[in-house]
This record gives structure tokens, C-alpha cells and sequence, in this order.
């Protein structure tokens, strides 16, 4: 939602939003140790995304390249896109059986709101891996995958 020149509030389409998103995930974020694009170019819903996190310094997850999975159903940003990490965590939030984000346990999906992007999800995971309940976790090896 953005602002108009009177001040009344304007829906953004999705896909206008997931256009901008999609720019900025290729002009990188930050330090680059979060990032993300589009799986397939030629899907003109864009629903599919894989998303990376380089672990934070000074937990397990140092140095550690994870893959994610982010699917943008018909209904975001409205609604939350599911987040399943393609490689092997453990972490509180994240089953693991499936790699599935769950939402329940997962504040920023819990607590979703239309302002919120797949950025911000991928910026929060890493907190989330630097958290003091995350950040000494025994990890699966390096390399292996739901």
C-alpha cells in the first residue's frame, strides 16, 4: 500500500508489487548475505522464488549458504507466501521433517501484514539464526537437503 498525492491510500497489484520486489532482490540487499529472484522467468504469476541466507557470524550457521523456497499463492501480499528452506536447519521454527517455515512459530508469518515482503522474511530467518534458541543448534552436514 502506498500513499497518493491527497493522502488516501492505494492498493499496489501484486503484480506491480512482486515486480518491485523482484528488482530489488536483483540489485542485492544490504551486505549480500541475504538474496533472492524468481525460479522461473517465464511464469507471468510469479509464484515461484528461491531465496539464499549466508549464515550469521558467530553462530553454527557461520559461513553456511542456505536455499529456500518462498511460493507467492494468487492471494499475496495479503496473504503470506510459504517458506520451505531446500537445505537441511534446525531451527525452532523451521519442521524438520518438510524444511517448511511454520508460521505458528515464525512471528513475522504469524503476524503477517501486507507491507511485509520476502525480504523482510529472509532478513528476519537470519535474525531468527543468530537468535540465542537457534544460534548453538546442532546442524545437519553442510550440503544436505529436505
Amino acid at each position: 500500500m502506498t500513499l497518493s498525492s491527497d493522502g488516501s491510500s492505494v492498493v499496489v497489484p501484486r503484480n506491480f508489487r512482486l515486480l518491485e520486489e523482484l528488482e530489488r532482490g536483483e540489485k542485492g540487499i544490504g551486505d549480500g548475505t541475504v538474496s533472492y529472484g524468481m525460479d522461473d522467468g517465464d511464469d507471468i504469476y510469479m509464484r515461484s522464488w528461491t531465496g539464499t541466507i549466508i549464515g550469521p557470524l558467530n553462530t553454527v550457521h557461520e559461513g553456511r549458504i542456505y536455499q529456500l523456497k518462498l511460493f507467492c499463492d494468487k492471494d499475496y501480499p495479503e496473504k503470506p507466501p510459504s517458506v520451505r528452506f531446500h537445505s537441511r536447519i534446525n531451527m525452532t521454527c523451521v519442521n524438520h521433517e518438510t524444511g517448511l517455515v511454520e508460521s505458528k512459530k515464525f512471528g513475522l508469518l504469524a503476524n503477517w501484514r501486507r507491507e511485509y515482503t520476502m525480504e523482510d522474511i529472509l532478513t528476519q530467518l537470519k535474525k531468527e539464526m543468530a537468535a540465542s534458541h537457534n544460534r548453538k543448534l546442532v546442524q545437519p552436514p553442510e550440503g544436505t537437503y529436505f
